[in-house]
């Protein structure tokens, strides 16, 4: 497990160094990939909730620190998205092809509504046409970036045996 958060680690911080240096500059369509948060829904998916919160919070004190913004701003929205891509891996949806696809899209609509709402609770300007323009052609970019983000994800960290995975409790009678 260790060794686990260590790749975890050491990947999410490179993902945060390559976002910031390029994905945050570049804009094709309007939109924006965001590869700390496609990296973190492939390692949430296939190492679970408690994980992938702890990574989306690490990740997102990252992300804040980096950028000089409000300290867990990004973490509270990472940490969500880490355990509920975690845990729709630990019930549903693992070992499923279309799964990762179906997690980034959601997520990422649900990342954006997020920074919306909590700037505007935050009381920071928050017009909804400027987050929102941007919001397809930003789902469309992290669906294309989620296939070589996964398949490597899944080579550093192999899927989880079925006899490691929680079994339901039966009572005998």
């Amino acid at each position: 497990m260790i060794l686990h958060a260590v790749k975890a680690a050491v990947l999410l911080f490179v993902a945060v160094l390559v976002q910031v240096a390029f994905f945050d500059v570049y804009t094709p369509l309007g939109g924006r990939a965001d590869l700390v948060l496609v990296l973190l829904i492939s390692i949430a998916l296939l190492r679970g909730s408690i994980f992938g919160a702890l990574a989306g919070f690490y990740a997102g004190f990252l992300v804040d620190t980096v950028n000089l913004g409000a300290l867990g701003f990004t973490s509270l929205l990472l940490t969500l998205a880490g355990f509920w891509t975690g845990r729709y891996g630990e019930t549903t949806a693992r070992d499923r092809f279309h799964a990762p696809y179906v997690s980034v899209a959601v997520i990422t609509a649900l990342y954006g509504v997020g920074t919306l709402a909590l700037d505007f609770f935050l009381g920071e300007p928050a017009p909804a046409g400027t987050y929102l323009s941007g919001l397809p052609a930003t789902v469309l970019l992290n669906l294309i970036l989620i296939w070589p983000v996964y398949a490597l994800t899944r080579r550093i960290f192999p899927p989880v045996d079925a006899s490691d995975r929680v079994h339901e409790v039966r009572l005998l009678a």
